[in-house]
């Protein structure tokens, strides 16, 4: 019997034997659980590219605010401590004015659809012992997907 190829409507990745998106980023929050040393230093990235090539996750300011901290990450060296310092009282959802995550009434999205050049599945596919390196190719292609396709400006 031939395997029915699905495709994430969302990212493009393909879903291998019944596994969705959402299962290749439990996966690999697992890896990261399993041996912390090795995904510490990525776990922020993978995060990011995850639900940014998922941009519904996301409400429209938080698309915006995602495609800024990958910028920042990958080209001002900016780490996840000075980030959570940096920024913890304006994403504060005590006095933030915005939400974060998407709704069905409003969620973030991309006119047109990005093609991107890695997904979840090709970090999945390229095995635990190689994780924080794909993670960071991923996090690389996402933000030159990004940078490409106008969707966004990183330039401040």
């Amino acid at each position: 019997m031939e395997e029915t190829r699905q495709v994430c409507p969302e990212c493009g990745a393909i879903w291998h034997e019944e596994q969705t998106c959402q299962d290749y980023f439990h996966q690999m929050l697992f890896w990261e659980n399993e041996n912390p040393r090795d995904g510490s230093d990525v776990h922020h990235l993978m995060v990011l590219c995850y639900h940014l090539q998922h941009p519904s996750l996301y409400s429209p300011e938080g698309l915006s605010a995602a495609m800024r901290l990958l910028a920042d990450f990958l080209e001002h060296s900016v780490t996840p401590e000075y980030v959570r310092r940096h920024y913890r009282a304006a994403v504060d959802s005590r006095t933030r004015r915005w939400n974060i995550k998407g709704t069905p009434a409003s969620h973030g999205m991309y006119t047109p659809p990005i093609r991107w050049t890695m997904t979840a599945d090709q970090v999945i596919a390229s095995g635990q012992e190689s994780y924080g390196e794909s993670v960071r190719t991923w996090a690389r292609s996402v933000y030159e997907a990004l940078k490409t396709s106008g969707h966004f400006s990183f330039e401040e």
